[in-house]
């Protein structure tokens, strides 16, 4: 037996259609079997929140685990932002070492079960119902941001009493128009004369973009129309990762299902699909697979689905990128995001950026706190906002004119977090995708 493994990480499909998947028992058991791992190891310990909890409940029983109550292990798993990074970034004993370690799948189990056994919060379920969310706030965006703003002190306080969304979390804007239906009104013209010319694509345009930010759609169309490629917007539903945070593994299989079979002619017409945010790239490419791996069509759309960063990384250096790439007026901080990270792509981002002439780029490579919906809830606000801090001090100590990070959510966490440095942080009104800081470099 080896102590650890140099191996690439590998993962097993998730076998929650054996009833042996939600069982308390043999859950409880495969708890303690991995985590005794994790307390022996602890390379892990500055990851997240998870692994402090889980060490310190350990070591604070003179049996170790086997005088921790099973029922504590709940606030282990409550701390878990599924970000993946202890799988891919730090655990030497993950698959193909015959410790199977999966911290970030153990979680889901857990969540899965206790989500067969006990149900979700009416609240909880209702805040990662974005489709349903985006449609209404959408429709009387004004009115929604008022209520959502941060600051509000009439209606943000009632918002935590009821739904738990702590008052002072950055809640994302809605748009009057969403992504799919700006494109449909305004397509940019494809500029045949781009090296490469002649690609076919689909944006998939995420729940982000359609419905909070459709700049980034915006910013994507027009960089890929100007490198040659044509493209329409196609938006099924959303991926369902809000949903895999709760456990709902079987709502995640239902939306895979239908969103790759309505796909699958564009997969099978040779077009890329292009997702907006990393996690839904994650989710295409990566879990769809685990959860429903008998799906041709899943399993068909996942070799097709590129990370936007990666597909323009992916132009350049098969075609080339076109011409006209021009100097922006000030350094960029890159926030690598985790879901970004775990596609195992790369930095993209980063490659990106410094395709833009002269661009001074500086990478932080450390957790952003936020973790989807998982952030803004009043007990793991303070949390997000304590791991967010050395990463808020990197990119203050950058000094840049831009903060960007592919995961939106994060990256509003993090300028809420530079704009509490006051006087001393840098004045930046907003993060922004890197696809919308290249699509500044060719003048959109």
């Amino acid at each position: 037996m080896r102590e650890g493994s140099l191996d690439a990480p590998t993962r097993h499909p998730i076998d929650w259609q054996n009833p042996d998947f939600f069982d308390i028992e043999k859950l409880d058991a495969e708890l303690r079997r991995q985590f005794d791992t994790c307390h022996s190891c602890r390379r892990c310990f500055n990851l997240c929140d998870s692994f402090p909890r889980l060490f310190d409940l350990v070591d604070d029983q003179e049996d170790e685990l086997d005088g921790v109550d099973s029922a504590s292990f709940k606030s282990v798993v409550d701390a878990c932002t599924l970000c993946d990074m202890c799988f891919l970034t730090k655990c030497p004993y993950v698959p193909p070492h015959e410790f199977n370690i999966d911290f970030p799948h153990l979680m889901l189990r857990y969540r899965a079960a206790e989500k067969a056994n006990n149900g979700t919060p009416f609240f909880d379920k209702q805040l990662t119902e974005t489709d349903r969310n985006g449609r209404l706030a959408g429709s009387v965006a004004g009115v929604a941001n008022w209520g959502f703003k941060r600051g509000n002190g009439l209606t943000r306080p009632l918002l935590e009493v009821v739904a738990g969304v702590d008052k002072n979390a950055e809640l994302p804007k809605y748009h009057g128009k969403t992504f799919q239906g700006l494109a449909s009104e305004n397509p940019p013209t494809v500029n045949r004369a781009a090296p490469a010319q002649g690609r076919k694509a689909v944006i998939f345009a995420t729940c982000f973009a359609n419905y909070n930010n459709p700049d980034i759609g915006t910013a994507a169309l027009n960089v890929l129309a100007h490198n040659g490629v044509k493209t329409e917007v196609v938006y099924p539903g959303c991926c369902g990762m809000p949903q895999l945070e709760q456990g709902d593994i079987s709502r995640v299989a239902e939306k895979a299902r239908a969103i790759a079979a309505e796909l699958r002619p564009y997969v099978e017409a040779g077009k890329d699909i292009i997702a907006l945010i990393p996690s839904c790239a994650l989710m295409m490419k990566f879990e769809w697979p685990l959860i429903v791996p008998d799906d041709e069509n899943i399993t068909r759309l996942a070799q097709a689905t590129f990370d936007i960063s990666e597909y323009v990384m992916t132009i350049a250096s098969e075609d080339g990128l076109a011409a006209g790439l021009k100097p922006i007026d000030g350094p960029v901080a890159l926030h690598l995001a985790c879901h970004a990270r775990a596609q195992n792509m790369g930095p993209k981002g980063a490659e990106m950026l410094r395709a833009i002439p002269n661009a001074k780029v500086s990478i932080v490579e450390r957790c952003s706190g936020h973790g989807g919906s998982w952030g803004i809830k009043k007990e793991n606000f303070s949390v997000a906002t304590k791991f967010a801090k050395q990463t808020v001090k990197k990119l203050t100590d950058a000094k840049p004119t831009y903060v960007c990070s592919e995961c939106p959510l994060a990256g509003k966490h993090l300028v809420q977090g530079m704009e509490a440095l006051g006087e001393d942080a840098p004045k930046i009104d907003q993060s922004v995708h890197p696809i919308q800081v290249l699509a500044k470099s060719y003048g959109f």
